[in-house]
């Protein structure tokens, strides 16, 4: 990229400057070696010999300097970094100039190349970090004179008319004293540190770039009332999920915006800056640190495959073929009833992984015959099926629609992926199925079962499921509709103020999903460890927080009452399945049981699943819910409509 024109000015000046101070430094020098007397013999039969080099002296320290960086380091963030390279540069610059004396037969006093050294170190180093400090001094909050005098400080800024916002720090390591630099450099003047905190107690009334540390974490609230803190930067690029997550829950006894510096991982090669900062997602209260998993096993069932995932457009879907891709696979087939979502993820993946060729498929999984056309062209390896209706309320008022989609669309699949002898299928469930209470996961314990049936008859094909209960942020989650709710001013709406839900992250989600298919063996119900259950109510409260306003004065909860087919809480497992440990601590497997009479009996009568279609179709929906209660016994209704 060319640089600007005043940059290219600059440069210019720099050099200019250089040239001059080269040659006064010897100069200077040469009247230091024989105590500032010009007169003598000795002292004009020297210069004589300096005059007949001095352009050749400074062309030579001119190229050393360019070669040691002098010209393309930013000044305003100087550092010992660009001190050393003064230092070496002056020093390398004299010595081949004293190379070039010795080797054209011309003496200069050795004394002298040593005073220019010292003397042009004072003079070029001086110069950068002369104009550091006119840039600090000139920039808001470099003494910050007012530092002390809190709330009476507030005050005066607001009389003033000051729009700068008050910023408390917390972290006062390196990351910190970063932020502080370059929070003075911003010429917006939106922001000016004012206090930091750390949880160092030998930190505590001490200062960091001038800022004093007037407290630990536990301060954060009395702090920000003294100082009148309109915003706490949290700079702890170490910190576990579980760290932010308590340092926020005291953050938030505040009304003051919260921004968070990115992980440690994320900074690896970045300048720590004001554009790294990020407002704090929801999933920073769920205090698990990210997944790990075991990249080796995925790679060996992944790489060189053809990978087809149905429902790639959706939420989960699309966030399998972004970490499939990471893996090298021959090609990934995405299928899905709904082109938009589905043509911009395929533009993004080419973009991601161009060496990888993608397919876009447009059909239904209910078309057996799309289907069978499908694995017939592609053949797939592994199977990933993601395609299903999957809200709650809507599929109370459409059960058959649900049973359709959701279990004869699956079997169509599952029976595709074993006729075209896939390696694996992995089928995508939910805690919705255990006990349940609504149609859709009604549906799906149905597509368990079908999947353990389809695991014992199939001998090539590897069938498995995986179970795991809501993602932040998926199509149709409460995050996205609490976010709008509140960016309308509210209200918020929440079904029950004790209603509690399991949460992961869609790449958290989709990262152990990926990893259960390599440890599949044919027949489980793989079951995620989601952590703590979180009170939806909680949630709410805490995003309102998040987004700067106080619950229940600036934006109003409101309890609406449970949705049709909505329970209080969620299970993850069977009472009867039991569970067992895998080699990953986040990941177990529960005991298969008993697919129920009504079941087997659908499937062994004539017809075998399709038939459901031309039973249901005369029924009612509550005829259709009772139907459904005698293939999963276990699943009771709810009345709430």
């Amino acid at each position: 990229m060319f640089k600007t024109l005043e940059t290219k000015l600059k440069i210019v000046l720099l050099v200019v400057l250089d040239a001059v101070f080269v040659n006064l430094s010897y100069i200077v020098a040469l009247l230091m070696r024989f105590d500032f007397s010009a007169s003598t013999e000795q002292f004009t039969a020297f210069f004589d010999v300096y005059l007949s080099n001095w352009w050749i002296i400074t062309v030579i320290q001119l190229l050393v300097f360019l070669a040691s960086g002098l010209y393309s380091s930013l000044w305003r963030y100087a550092s010992t970094e660009e001190l050393l390279k003064v230092f070496l540069g002056c020093i390398a610059a004299n010595i081949l100039s004293l190379a070039f004396m010795g080797m054209t037969y011309q003496v200069l006093p050795r004394s002298i190349y040593a005073y220019a050294s010292l003397l042009e170190m004072c003079l070029i180093g001086g110069t950068r970090f002369g104009y550091r400090m006119i840039r600090n001094i000139r920039t808001p909050g470099m003494f910050n004179l007012r530092r002390d005098k809190g709330v009476a400080a507030a005050l005066q800024d607001t009389v003033a008319g000051d729009n700068t916002d008050r910023v408390m720090l917390v972290g006062a390591g390196d990351a910190g004293a970063s932020m502080i630099k370059e929070i003075r450099l911003q010429r917006d003047r939106a922001r000016k540190i004012v206090v930091a905190v750390d949880d160092d107690k030998e930190k505590v009334g001490k200062r960091i770039s001038g800022i004093k540390i007037a407290g630990t974490r536990d301060d954060i609230p009395k702090l920000a009332r003294r100082y009148g803190i309109d915003e706490i930067i949290i700079a702890i690029p170490t910190a576990t999920r579980r760290q932010i997550r308590d340092i926020l829950e005291i953050c938030h006894k505040t009304r003051c915006k919260v921004k968070i510096m990115p992980a440690l991982i994320d900074l690896i090669n970045e300048k720590v800056s004001i554009k790294s900062l990020r407002d704090v997602d929801i999933e920073d209260l769920l205090g698990r640190d990210p997944v790990q998993v075991d990249l080796k096993e995925i790679s060996n069932y992944l790489e060189e495959r053809i990978v087809l995932i149905t429902g790639a457009g959706g939420s989960i879907g699309s966030e399998l073929c972004r970490q499939i891709g990471r893996f090298r696979p021959r090609r990934m087939v995405l299928l899905d009833i709904y082109e938009n979502t589905v043509f911009e993820l395929a533009a993004d993946l080419r973009h991601r992984f161009p060496d990888i060729p993608i397919d876009i498929v447009i059909a239904s999984i209910r078309d057996r015959d799309a289907m069978e056309e499908v694995f017939a062209k592609f053949r797939p390896h592994v199977v990933f099926h993601a395609a299903a209706h999957k809200h709650v309320p809507l599929m109370e008022d459409s059960p058959k629609e649900a049973i359709e989609n959701n279990v004869i669309g699956t079997k169509n699949v599952m029976e595709m992926a074993a006729k075209f002898v896939a390696d694996r299928f992995v089928l995508i469930s939910t805690d919705k199925a255990v006990n349940p209470t609504n149609v859709m996961g009604a549906s799906k314990r149905m597509c368990e079962m079908l999947m353990q049936e389809m695991s014992r008859e199939s001998t090539k094909t590897i069938f498995s499921a995986v179970r795991f209960g809501n993602v932040l942020g998926s199509n149709g989650s409460v995050i996205p509709i609490f976010r709008k709710q509140i960016a309308e001013g509210g209200p918020v709406t929440v079904t029950h103020p004790e209603i509690t839900r399991y949460f992961m992250t869609i790449p958290e989600a989709v990262q152990l999903v990926i990893q259960t298919g390599s440890m599949a063996k044919g027949g489980e119900i793989f079951i995620l460890d989601m952590g703590e259950p979180v009170k939806i109510l909680t949630l709410a409260e805490n995003l309102i927080k998040l987004s700067g306003y106080e619950p229940y004065k600036e934006i109003e909860i409101e309890i609406t009452g449970l949705r049709p087919g909505e329970k209080l809480y969620e299970e993850l497992l069977l009472a009867e399945e039991g569970i067992r440990e895998t080699g990953h601590n986040k990941i177990f497997i529960g005991h298969p049981i008993a697919i129920s009479d009504g079941f087997r009996a659908l499937l062994e009568g004539e017809g075998g699943v399709d038939a459901c279609v031309d039973i249901l179709r005369p029924m009612s929906n509550q005829e259709v819910k009772e139907w459904i209660r005698t293939m999963v016994p276990n699943y009771t209704p709810t009345s709430n409509r």
